[in-house]
């Protein structure tokens, strides 16, 4: 590195070299590499101020390229607090061992007592050192730098290899084969991973194997492209696979469908290429007679294909791209090589849908016995009957056909065990589904089969969808409850079996069966979340759960509740109707009743009295009784009574038709009876008589404001 102007700025460039990265990881390692990088060196004051940051990554290379780095940092002042002045110097203003050790510890030994500042903290003076100190060289932060940023890469699991020494070796994602950094066109020098920095590369491996020198930091992308054929952002690679994608499907009037999988796959893809080019290929029409979900897994999961669908319909074509990590003028042999590929695959599939349709799915049920569930919760058999149980308890709860309920529920996890789960697990349920229509089974249990496995409920339910909702809502209930009561409880991020989706899931088929009609606001006979959790519990006779599991998994699915409405309503409102764990289905109801209830000007102070009213009550020794009228000697309080039993009767009223808007409404009614309760009347009066008499009659004030929700937390 060639010495510079203190103030001159150069870019930056770092690239590791490596083998084949973890392609699902790539894009993550890439932005951390170059974040790894980049903070160091910002710490230490080693960046200019319009320096831009840029993240390379490709299957072979890690690289960072930061467009203004100073060869020194400016000089930065310092204030290092050091010692009492009593313990750091002598009677005669000496320096003491003590504070020559500290001094030494801070490579401050060139100071003595005469350079120290002494400041006091109001109890005794402190010596403190103060000055300028020389700013970090590149050369010396780099090393820091990279071993910081290689020290945190999110590496999902890491290997070890023997250098080229033939003796040492290094732990890393995968064998490094080059270090390359550059400050302009200067090497600065630095190590990592047994390896030397450098300016040599290596470009695509077959189209360009030859080594490449790099010139210059800001010549690196460019020369990568132009002699290596590599294309080294991330970014541009995916960009330029896209646009192909777009050009091809266009051509063949085919699109890549809508599938949120094809984003997924466009990211892999991206990381197994640098030099990326689209071919079309096509497989025999005669494969399309197989579920198009079992082609369309096998083309994009094993072989990184994507697939191409009618425009309109939606209908897989026989047509699909390949992205090759090879331009080529005569393309054939590509295309044909991987047409052969995938060929047997779709044989495969075809050979397991055919010689699944052979049983029908209700013959294999009994195999289900076989199949474990959890060890402590039994067979996926077991399951199968608690999750029937179940879903005739929801039918009859929801007025549905208790039968088709039972029937779906019969049939849910059948698919488990045929060929095609057994290759492809992501496709049961919906080949369940398949399998069920096949062999004659209702529609609406057809249906069922195939939704069981959505994360959510998006639309209000229907007769044609009430089968599917009640087994969406069964197999839920029964997870959460098994799996909590065998304390395998969600921690942290850890939630292994999904408990923290399937709460939302229920919640999200209450909000439904409520748009749908088929839960009334209020609904004091019907569908109820802790009966039915109690019902389930019920069903774990023979593998017993924790006798704690009915209450903690309600409080979690309210939590779950709370947190999802959180970023969409106000936390106070959101509190005070969550605390009191009304019917799921009317939670959104009581929240807008509530909001509006908030912007009255009536609510602060009526929240203020229902919170002083809660904690009165909370004081007091015994339940509170009836209110004695005989009793109410007082203008305040007769006057209290008074607005209760006129407001309460017809809020009530409107409570019972659902109208939580109108029930608050009429409540704040009573502002000024309890303003002046509170204003002229003692509660807690000498006499145990007068006394309990008032606190029953705010115990009666309290049960009416609150129907709805707990004003008091409003109050917060």
């Amino acid at each position: 590195m060639t010495a510079a102007s203190s103030f001159e700025t150069r870019p930056l460039l770092v690239e590791l070299l490596t083998e084949e990265l973890p392609p699902k990881a790539l894009n993550k390692l890439g932005l951390a590499f170059a974040e790894g990088i980049r903070s160091v060196l910002a710490k230490q004051n080693l960046l200019g101020g319009a320096c831009v940051t840029s993240d390379f990554a490709t299957p072979r290379r890690l690289a960072v390229h930061l467009s203004h780095v100073l060869a020194q940092a400016p000089e930065q002042a310092y204030t290092e607090k050091l010692m009492p002045a009593s313990v750091g110097l002598t009677p005669e203003g000496k320096a003491t061992p003590a504070l020559v050790k500290k001094l030494a510890s801070k490579n401050l030994e060139h100071l003595g007592p005469d350079d120290l500042v002494h400041e006091s903290d109001g109890k005794q003076d402190y010596l403190y050192a103060k000055g300028t100190a020389p700013g970090r060289s590149l050369a010396d932060a780099i090393q820091e730098a990279l071993d910081h940023a290689i020290v945190s890469l999110p590496i999902p699991k890491v290997m070890r290899y023997q250098l080229a020494d033939g003796v040492s070796s290094v732990k890393f994602v995968r064998p490094a084969h080059r270090l390359t950094v550059l400050w302009g066109g200067d090497i600065v020098n630095a190590q990592a991973l047994g390896l030397d920095a450098g300016n040599e590369t290596a470009g695509h491996r077959f189209m360009a194997p030859e080594a490449i020198d790099i010139k210059h930091a800001d010549t690196y992308a460019r020369q990568l492209l132009d002699e290596g054929k590599v294309i080294v952002s991330f970014n541009e690679r995916r960009q330029a696979i896209a646009g192909q994608l777009q050009d091809h499907a266009q051509r063949l009037n085919a699109t890549l469908g809508t599938d949120p999988a094809v984003e997924a796959l466009l990211d892999e893809v991206t990381a197994l290429v640098e030099h990326p080019t689209v071919y079309v290929g096509q497989f025999d029409q005669g494969f399309l007679s197989v579920p198009p979900e079992c082609l369309i897994l096998t083309m994009r999961l094993n072989q990184k294909y994507f697939p191409l669908f009618e425009p309109g319909t939606g209908q897989l074509t026989h047509r699909f791209l390949i992205v090759s990590n090879m331009q080529v003028a005569d393309p054939s042999n590509i295309v044909q090589g991987n047409e052969r590929v995938v060929r047997p695959r779709l044989a495969d599939a075809q050979f397991f849908f055919e010689q699944d349709r052979k049983t029908p799915l209700a013959a294999r049920v009994d195999s289900l016995a076989n199949s474990v569930y959890h060890n402590k919760l039994g067979s996926q058999l077991e399951r199968v009957e608690r999750v029937r149980q179940i879903a005739r308890y929801l039918a009859a709860k929801l007025d549905a056909d208790g039968d088709l309920a039972d029937r779906a529920a019969l049939l849910a996890k059948a698919d488990l065990n045929s060929n095609m789960v057994a290759e492809f697990p992501e496709l049961q349920g919906i080949m369940g589904a398949y399998y069920a229509r096949a062999d004659g089974e209702p529609e609406e249990v057809v249906r069922a089969l195939g939704d069981q496995y959505r994360i959510r409920i998006d639309e209000p339910v229907t007769p044609d969808t009430i089968t599917s909702t009640i087994l969406f809502i069964a197999e839920r209930v029964e997870t959460l409850v098994g799996i909590w009561g065998i304390g395998l409880v969600p921690t942290g991020e850890r939630d292994p079996f999904g408990l923290r989706r399937a709460a939302l899931g229920i919640i999200s088929a209450f909000e439904q069966l409520s748009a749908g009609g088929y839960l009334a606001t209020p609904n004091a006979a019907g569908l109820h979340v802790r009966p039915l959790l109690e019902e389930a519990f019920r069903l774990f006779a023979a593998h017993p759960l924790d006798a704690g599991t009915v209450p903690e998994v309600l409080g979690f699915i309210y939590e779950r509740y709370r947190n999802q409405l959180g970023s969409g309503y106000d936390r106070n409102v959101v509190d005070a109707v969550l605390s009191q764990q009304p019917p799921l289905h009317e939670v959104l109801f009581r929240i807008q009743a509530c909001a509006s209830f908030a912007e009255r000007t009536e609510s602060a102070s009526l929240a203020a009295a229902n919170k002083r009213i809660a904690n009165l009550l909370k004081k007091a020794e015994g339940a509170p009784g009836k209110v004695d009228a005989g009793k109410l000697s007082e203008p305040a309080e007769q006057a209290l009574a008074k607005v209760i039993a006129t407001l309460k009767p017809q809020a009530d009223a409107q409570f019972e038709l659902g109208n939580f808007t109108d029930s608050l409404a009429i409540m704040a009614q009573a502002k000024e009876a309890v303003d002046a309760f509170f204003a002229d009347i003692m509660v807690m009066a000498e006499d145990p008589a007068v006394r309990a008499n008032r606190l029953a009659l705010l115990d009666e004030l309290h049960g009416a404001m609150n129907r709805v929700a707990d004003i008091s937390r409003l109050a917060q």
